[in-house]
């Protein structure tokens, strides 16, 4: 596991980010090499960390409120997701514990009873930590690594971890960095607190400290706080560098008129995949969560000879850490600037609806416009005639089901982003609220437009996307928003 530690080196102090594969992470100055493979018992350890699950079953109600999610995976779905992002971070899951409760206790997430039966699981199972499926505070993470005995992991650092080890890029290294250091900088004083219990911390104002890096009064716990919001502010300037080499490189390519796709989805949907079946690009492609990282982007004919640009996106996930998904801006801004969106679902996945929904609050957080998509129903070959109709696709913008693996269906997925790339600069961003007796105006809208965003209520059906001119006349009765609307 990850990481990022503080330490002062050639009279400077400077941020080091320990990327560990399947090893024990160090939690604070100096220790990353001497407690790199040491238990909290002493003893050492070789091979992947043994780790234990942990989860509170939360009412649906409180965690969606939480989450500002009206769908959230159920508990054995989530611990699922949970199990696989543990085995793609290098640990082996060795137990779960969970426990049902209205909401988290403030101050150790478990009960009292279930620390002492979470403890009790790990001496068994002789586990190296404890991963929660949620995001802990620092007094929860000291409190529980007290009562449980080991060290203790949340989603977040979890995640984080994950991402640092699939950083191929400068720009990627950079983005995962500055999301650890965001994580990190609340969390500081336990990791000293930590750290002083193995013995090595020298966190009072005279000693231990390095000439012209401590400011009269400091302890070595202010001084690594005010570096590390240094280097977060160092970060930040280079991350907009980055964004500003991105936007240059846009400009160019709208000058050259070439429409750019972007393959959106949730995590190991299949974005790769599609993307080595289009092109033969020697991309990643592996059954792990986020395989791919880095956005690679090659260019694409449609079936009428149109060149597009396709850019595979990192994979979304639920409950993605805000702190990625700021400093990941830079990236996903690739997907603000498409011209059309493919969005890959997984048809095999039980939490398929979940997932969408996830995607989709994703790239509202992000602020995407309204953009035409293509729903790219995957992996269709893996169910049976039966499952698909019961997908129910038509619910979708554009379904188009496929088998990204074998190229099914990938050609009419083609004819239908070619379809809505000619038709786009003709068509214009309309609201409209449908009654439900309007069913022909419902599909001649998904057949013809492209919705973004749909919705419910006891009046009808509430559509917003792109709808061309030709077709205005006969929504307009219903249009709620229009921009630049005028008649012919």
């Amino acid at each position: 596991m990850n990481a990022a530690i503080v330490s002062v080196k050639e009279g400077a102090p400077t941020i080091v980010v320990e990327r560990r594969l399947g090893r024990r992470a160090s939690w604070g100055a100096g220790l990353a090499e001497d407690a790199a493979g040491e238990r909290d018992d002493g003893s050492t350890q070789s091979g992947p960390e043994r780790a234990v699950l942990a989860a509170v079953d939360i009412s649906r109600h409180t965690t969606a409120a939480r989450y500002g999610r009206s769908i959230t995976l159920p508990l054995h779905e989530s611990l699922a997701e949970l199990n696989r992002l543990t085995v793609t971070a290098g640990a082996i899951v060795v137990g779960m514990v969970t426990q049902r409760l209205d909401h988290p206790e403030p101050g150790t997430f478990f009960g009292k009873g279930k620390i002492e039966e979470l403890r009790d699981v790990v001496r068994e199972e002789g586990a190296d930590l404890v991963i929660f499926d949620d995001e802990l505070s620092p007094t929860q993470q000291r409190n529980l690594e007290k009562g449980v005995g080991c060290k203790i992991v949340d989603r977040t650092a979890l995640i984080l971890d994950i991402f640092a080890q699939r950083a191929r890029t400068r720009e990627g290294q950079l983005q995962v960095e500055l999301a650890q250091l965001q994580y990190l900088l609340p969390r500081l004083s336990e990791l000293w607190v930590r750290f002083s219990r193995l013995g090595g911390a020298s966190s009072g104002g005279g000693g231990g400290g390095r000439i012209a890096t401590r400011g009269p009064g400091e302890t070595q716990l202010e001084v690594d706080r005010r570096a590390i919001r240094e280097r977060i502010a160092m970060l930040k300037e280079r991350i907009v560098g980055v964004s500003d080499h991105r936007h240059r490189y846009r400009e160019r390519r709208k000058q050259d008129g070439i429409p750019v796709v972007a393959l959106v989805g949730y995590t190991n949907a299949g974005k790769s995949t599609l993307l080595r079946q289009l092109t033969g690009a020697d991309v990643l492609v592996e059954d792990k969560l986020f395989a791919t990282l880095d956005p690679t982007t090659r260019r694409v004919s449609l079936p009428r000879g149109q060149q597009v640009l396709l850019t595979d996106t990192v994979g979304f996930i639920q409950r993605l850490p805000t702190s990625l998904v700021a400093a990941f801006r830079a990236t996903l801004e690739e997907i603000d600037q498409a011209d059309l969106l493919i969005h890959v679902v997984d048809s095999c996945s039980a939490a398929m609806s979940a997932q969408i929904e996830s995607v989709g609050r994703t790239l509202d957080e992000l602020h995407i416009g309204a953009k035409p998509m293509v729903t790219a129903f995957n992996k269709v070959d893996r169910l049976s005639t039966e499952e698909v109709e019961a997908l129910g696709m038509d619910s979708f913008p554009n379904p188009v089901p496929i088998a990204a693996a074998t190229g099914e269906g990938v050609t009419a997925m083609l004819s239908r982003v070619e379809i809505i790339l000619d038709g786009q600069a003709d068509s214009i961003p309309v609201t409209v609220r449908l009654p439900y007796a309007a069913g022909d105006l419902i599909h001649l809208f998904r057949e013809r437009g492209t919705i973004a965003h749909e919705t419910y209520d006891p009046d009808g059906t509430h559509l917003h996307g792109m709808l061309p001119r030709r077709f205005l006349d006969a929504f307009r009765p219903y249009l709620v928003e229009t921009r630049s609307i005028r008649r012919a």
